[in-house]
């Protein structure tokens, strides 16, 4: 069994971006947006970084990722402590599931072999002091 993977990506969270279509005459192509090929670059450094040279987990691994959202400068001091206290949750975009999928696609290949093996996981969306996402990946036994 190997030892949890841990990816931390500060800064304001970020959804995979919906695949965009084009058109050149007969042929129609596809691409992914800039801003989702920037953020998936970022995680995967950050996940080549963490793996220290370790080769892909090829065991079943389950995921727990926490999507933390800086709380708003303009909220008062009451609604400010109120969401770190976690009594106001971030009920916004982007969806924990485009979240979800950035992190998964951008550790395929470098934390875990292939996403297929990813058979559990738990995730939450909060406010907290600073923006940021934290990603962790074990081996389930």
């Amino acid at each position: 069994m190997t030892d949890p993977v841990t990816i931390i990506v500060a800064g304001d969270p970020q959804g995979k971006g919906r695949a965009r279509a084009f058109r050149r005459g007969n042929f129609i192509g596809h691409y992914t947006p800039e801003k989702t090929r920037t953020y998936e670059g970022i995680i995967r450094s950050l996940a080549m970084d963490a793996m220290s040279g370790r080769l892909p987990i090829e065991a079943p691994v389950e995921i727990d990722l926490s999507i933390i959202f800086a709380v708003p400068a303009s909220w008062s001091q009451k609604k400010r402590a109120q969401a770190i206290a976690g009594e106001i949750k971030p009920a916004k975009k982007p969806d924990a599931d485009n979240v979800i999928k950035a992190f998964t696609d951008a550790m395929n290949g470098v934390v875990f072999k292939d996403d297929a093996q990813i058979v559990a996981g738990r995730f939450a969306k909060a406010y907290g002091p600073a923006a940021v996402v934290v990603a962790t990946v074990r081996e389930v036994v």
